[in-house]
């Protein structure tokens, strides 16, 4: 079976990384717990004692796990009008990438961005001494820009995790990581020092894509092209972070650097190893910034006659039918001001709050609800398609069926359709869809369901052209392409 492709869309990031699954046979699911640190290698005894540091002794616990991902893409290139007039075809060619990463188990997993890895076709991994693996990624994780890689070796050398929690603004960091790759002559990891210089930083997105990094930490510790995946460590010589991405006019270093928080990491990984995806948190509600004076007046401080300066929150706009929220007795019109320890000042907040959360917990929810402030528990639960019947298409694609708690959970416009659930990176590419498509329509055959949509696809497989209209974003697009 082939599928040919007419049309497609790309969709782009707004951040600048700093760089550029498969299930995996894995039985363990937990990473070593938050560092006991190694003992520091014994040094030459001819170094003059003070030239060793707080910071040279951290890179030298961590430096030896930080490893250089080595990536292979491949890339298909239209025919140009003249060779598609002679019976040209579109030719593929092969595209390097490279990033960091760094060793978090001594029988070789890998922890590095989902950047990194994505779309690769063939992914290795480098350690300190120039030793090559072969590389399997294990899982991705797009939303947090995080992924699991793994190695056939043991008894390598592993990075102490320790905790993003409590970091102190203007703390000496660390990020350690491989900019430019081998153009450096070595696979000797770079190092460069800075300070925290904001914690809980919400980066959002400029372009077409899902480009959101919320919760993250600001360090002005120069992280460049290459440094992608990379540890981020403190002075006692832990991981505190992932090195993600940075702000730049120019592709280099400008002191505004990015990194996931390790805390959010390890979840993130741990789910990785154990399932190959992500559980992802869900309680229903969709919520905005708490803008107007009314919404806000509320928010005041106590103090100073109720003239103190007002707060955020996020506002409750919308609660999905037969969600964990409405069970909860949550109503459109309250605002989130603090889940279990942390203060919601914005929407933001909240999108962080929800990535920390874990399904099958429950969280109590501080919500303003006019001139009263009240505290709700609600329980955690999956996406509402992560329980739902999947179908099979192409043996490439996965569907759902719209149902009403998917329809608003997602926002989707049409009444009825197939959401697309799980797609293969080739025909995603061939195809111009992803995940979370809605489709509406085939040929002239409007799909009413899953199931419907798989009969249809089927139906014309080899009998010519086949048009299907999907909805993305409240849009309606199509796509053409054969079955054969």
């Amino acid at each position: 079976m082939a599928i040919s492709l007419r049309t497609g869309a790309l969709v782009g990031f707004a951040l600048l990384a700093a760089c550029e699954g498969a299930s995996p046979d894995v039985s363990v699911a937990q990473l070593p717990p938050a560092a006991q640190l190694p003992p520091v290698d014994p040094r030459p005894a001819n170094i003059d004692d003070s030239r060793r540091t707080a910071i040279t002794e951290a890179v030298a616990r961590v430096a030896p796990a930080v490893i250089t991902v080595q990536t292979e893409r491949v890339q298909r290139n239209a025919a140009s009008p003249f060779d598609v007039f002679f019976g040209g075809r579109p030719n593929e060619q092969v595209a390097s990438g490279i990033g960091s990463g760094f060793i978090v188990r001594e029988d070789g997993v890998i922890v590095t961005n989902a950047h990194v890895v994505a779309g690769a076709s063939k992914v290795s991994v480098a350690l300190r001494d120039g030793t090559t693996y072969p590389a399997t990624v294990v899982g991705e994780d797009e939303l947090n820009d995080l992924a699991v890689l793994r190695i056939d070796a043991k008894g390598l050398p592993t990075a102490p995790l320790g905790t993003s929690r409590g970091l102190l603004i203007g703390e000496w960091v660390i990020a350690i990581g491989n900019p430019y790759g081998f153009l450096l002559g070595n696979p000797e990891p770079s190092v460069t020092a800075g300070v925290v210089s904001g914690v809980g930083r919400n980066l959002t997105g400029r372009g077409d894509g899902p480009g959101v990094y919320v919760d993250m930490i600001q360090t002005d510790a120069s992280i460049n092209p290459g440094n992608s995946g990379g540890p981020l460590i403190n002075a006692l010589g832990q991981v505190i972070g992932v090195n993600s991405s940075i702000y730049s006019p120019t592709g280099g270093s400008i002191g505004l650097g990015f990194a996931i928080p390790i805390d959010r990491t390890r979840r993130v990984a741990e789910d990785l190893l154990a399932h190959g995806s992500v559980r992802r948190p869900w309680i229903g509600v969709k919520t905005r910034q708490a803008g107007s004076l009314a919404e806000r007046a509320g928010q005041r401080d106590s103090g100073a006659g109720g003239r103190g300066p007002l707060h955020g929150g996020a506002v409750i706009e919308q609660i999905v039918p037969g969600s964990p929220a409405a069970a909860a007795g949550l109503r459109a019109g309250d605002i989130i001001i603090r889940s279990r320890d942390r203060d919601i000042r914005n929407p933001f907040d909240w999108e962080a709050e929800l990535l920390e959360l874990r399904v099958g917990e429950t969280a109590d929810l501080t919500v303003r609800r006019g001139e009263s402030e009240r505290t709700v528990t609600v329980s955690v639960r999956d996406l509402p398609e992560e329980g739902a019947e999947k179908i099979a298409v192409l043996r490439e694609m996965e569907l759902v069926s719209l149902t009403p708690t998917i329809r608003a959970e997602r926002g989707v416009r049409s009444a009825q359709g197939a959401v697309v659930y799980k797609v293969s990176d080739r025909v995603a590419r061939d195809l111009g869809i992803r995940a979370g498509d809605v489709i509406v329509q085939v040929n002239r055959t409007p799909v009413t369901d899953a199931q419907q949509a798989a009969r249809v696809l089927e139906y014309y497989s080899g009998r010519g052209p086949i048009r299907m209209f999907f909805e993305r974003d409240g849009t309606i697009y199509s796509t053409d392409f054969y079955i054969t």
